[in-house]
């Protein structure tokens, strides 16, 4: 029987801290996470997604030499196919901003329950995105404030459902959460996001927020 990425993702932990790593690894493959590798640092991180090609690479920006902002943008251009997930204790906004636009598919906190960990390692393997409330909040109110720059979208045609989809994901909310806001099945929500990714003409649900947001359409 095959396997999907999603169900059983594999990943490499890029994180300094060796006590935390240990620990986050066994945690992991306790729940089925199959876990490649690891590294303590940026440079070998980058390395060692290349040659294994995990699903996902959790990376922790704070690391000395390579920082991970950077060891994302690496990735981002040597390993395409690889999804990086920020996991870390940064909350800062700009960092934020930089880890996003370097690539990551995903943003959580390490104080995060292990269980959103997991599922932001699955969402990221299927292509989805997760980003931790906490940073979501932030990350909006950043991106709402005046840049002095036109905005990158000036309208889509989206329907109001479409509208109403995109604003929840804005606001960092996964397709369970958005179904049940809106009364809808997981399936179309997977479908509205789908359309809107296509007219607004970008990759990922993170990309969606902010062009969202820019372009004042939320």
């Amino acid at each position: 029987m095959r396997v999907l990425a999603g169900e059983h993702p594999s990943v490499v932990v890029v994180d300094d801290q060796e006590l935390f790593r240990s620990g986050l690894i066994g945690l992991l493959k306790e729940r089925g996470i199959r876990v490649l590798g690891d590294a303590g640092l940026g440079a070998e991180g980058v390395r060692l997604a290349s040659e294994l090609h995990p699903d996902v690479v959790l990376m922790d920006l704070s690391m000395p030499g390579m920082s991970g902002v950077e060891a994302t943008q690496r990735l981002s251009a040597v390993a395409p196919l690889v999804h990086v997930l920020v996991l870390t204790v940064v909350a800062d906004e700009h960092q934020v901003m930089d880890a996003l636009l370097a690539g990551a598919s995903g943003y959580l906190l390490k104080d995060a329950p292990i269980d959103q960990i997991i599922d932001g390692i699955r969402a990221s393997a299927r292509g989805e995105s997760m980003i931790s409330p906490r940073v979501a909040g932030q990350l909006v109110q950043r991106l709402r404030q005046p840049s002095g720059l036109p905005p990158s979208l000036t309208g889509a045609e989206l329907t109001p459902r479409e509208e109403q989809v995109l604003e929840l994901l804005a606001r960092g909310a996964d397709n369970r959460e958005i179904a049940q806001a809106l009364f809808l099945s997981e399936h179309t929500v997977k479908n509205h996001v789908s359309s809107i990714l296509a007219k607004l003409q970008v990759e990922n649900r993170i990309q969606a927020a902010v062009r969202a947001v820019r372009g004042g359409l939320v």
